[in-house]
């Protein structure tokens, strides 16, 4: 396993919080050196009331650290950050996170933390009030901005028997997104020079100036997209019904509506090598939109419905040569089936099919699980980071097309 990792031979330092969930660091620790990674563990005093020194010196490729005051280096943060290709810290706490964000460095880790250029992966873990707190959500987006990767909680059990969000990811995600990172770093210029346009969200249309008709996308899909565009070096233009900081390398058109979202892609469809249809947009809108808000008193309003521009079906008819276009096919019976009639009757090069019923893989969740549907060929990914799922789908629609000369000059 470790000699095909992108993990093989690469430095790792894992820093573990002070939380409950440190225990799971372990088999997330485990894990990364069986890849071939050379991992330096560095616990912080509030972990060991939680786990024992001992166990991640065991299973660590050397001692554990928890002191910036052991050993004979002193300056051990300084040696660590320098040589880290990736620093990974699991669990996050709230207090490290806060500390992190604010640049305070008093202890081993969070001084390593302030003194490397590699990337951090911070794998978040807390009670579900914390989690939602608006300082831990305003840290968050601080670190996001600064380009620190933020592996999000997952719902289920927590400490005290409470269900919600805030337990930590598994370890097959973290690793899945570190190796992630390294795969990426090889196709730096698999997407250079393309002008690449990506959609992502659901539509909004409104019935009055206070409802509308909607859906469920959170638009994380698209996002990851345009992020992973950027990342393998294409000019991205995103257009998205939802908030999104815009990045250096990412251009943010906010739209509303199904109509605004098709006024933006057309505008820009004509000059993008490649268009990505990763939003979910509304089939239908009301043909009536009331100036003011509908009153309960008067009785149930009669809404009549009309067809929303289709924009995939669009696209396909104006694609020019040398364009790739991808469309998507959330459903909730047969996939695939759904993604064969997308192909046929919208002209695109590729649709990506998901289930959004199936655990994990719908609206609003971290992963995903999806097919890819091209020409007579089709190809699953298993469930992954939808960071992962779109950095594969990617790769694989450049080489593609790479291959088949469809972006030649």
């Amino acid at each position: 396993m470790s000699n095909s990792s992108p993990l093989n031979g690469k430095r790792i330092v894992l820093g573990v919080g002070g939380g409950i969930a440190a225990y799971k660091s372990v088999e997330l620790l485990r894990q990364l050196v069986d890849r071939g990674a050379f991992v330096s563990p560095v616990l912080t005093q509030s972990s060991l009331r939680f786990v024992g020194e001992t166990t991640f010196s065991a299973l660590g490729s050397e001692r554990a650290r928890t002191s910036l005051w052991e050993g004979d280096d002193p300056i051990p943060h300084t040696l660590l950050g320098q040589r880290a290709d990736v620093i990974v810290v699991s669990p996050a706490t709230a207090d490290l996170i806060a500390k992190y964000a604010a640049g305070i460095a008093d202890d081993l880790l969070t001084t390593t933390l302030v003194a490397t250029n590699a990337p951090v992966v911070m794998v978040a873990a807390m009670h579900t009030e914390m989690w939602q707190h608006p300082s831990v959500v305003e840290n968050i987006a601080t670190l996001r901005r600064r380009g620190v990767i933020v592996i999000e909680p997952e719902s289920g059990r927590l400490a005290g028997g409470d269900i919600g969000v805030g337990r930590l990811a598994t370890a097959e995600r973290v690793v899945t997104t570190v190796e992630g990172l390294f795969s990426r770093a090889d196709k730096r210029e698999l997407l250079s020079g393309k002008r690449v346009l990506v959609t992502a969200g659901g539509t909004r249309e409104a019935i009055d100036p206070v409802r509308y008709i909607g859906n469920r996308s959170s638009g994380k899909q698209g996002i990851a997209f345009a992020e992973v565009a950027a990342d393998f070096g294409a000019e991205v233009t995103l257009v998205s019904t939802v908030p999104v900081t815009e990045g250096l390398a990412i251009k943010v058109i906010e739209v509303e509506s199904a109509q605004e979202m098709f006024d933006a892609v057309f505008a820009l469809a004509d000059e993008s090598d490649l268009v990505v249809m990763a939003a979910a947009v509304a089939d239908f809108r009301s043909k009536l939109i009331s100036p003011t808000k509908i009153k309960k008193k008067n009785g149930a309003p009669q809404i009549v419905l009309e067809p929303t521009p289709d924009i995939l079906a669009g696209l396909g008819s104006a694609k020019r040569k040398n364009q790739v276009i991808v469309g998507f096919a959330a459903e909730t019976g047969d996939p695939e089936t759904e993604a064969r009639r997308k192909l046929r009757d919208k002209n695109a090069d590729f649709v990506v099919a998901n289930n959004v019923l199936e655990p994990d893989a719908g609206f609003a969740v971290d992963t995903n699980r999806v097919t890819l549907v091209y020409g007579d060929s089709m190809v699953s990914l298993a469930l992954s980071d939808k960071r992962d799922i779109a950095s594969r789908i990617l790769s694989f629609v450049a080489e593609w097309a790479f291959k088949q000369s469809v972006w030649s000059e």
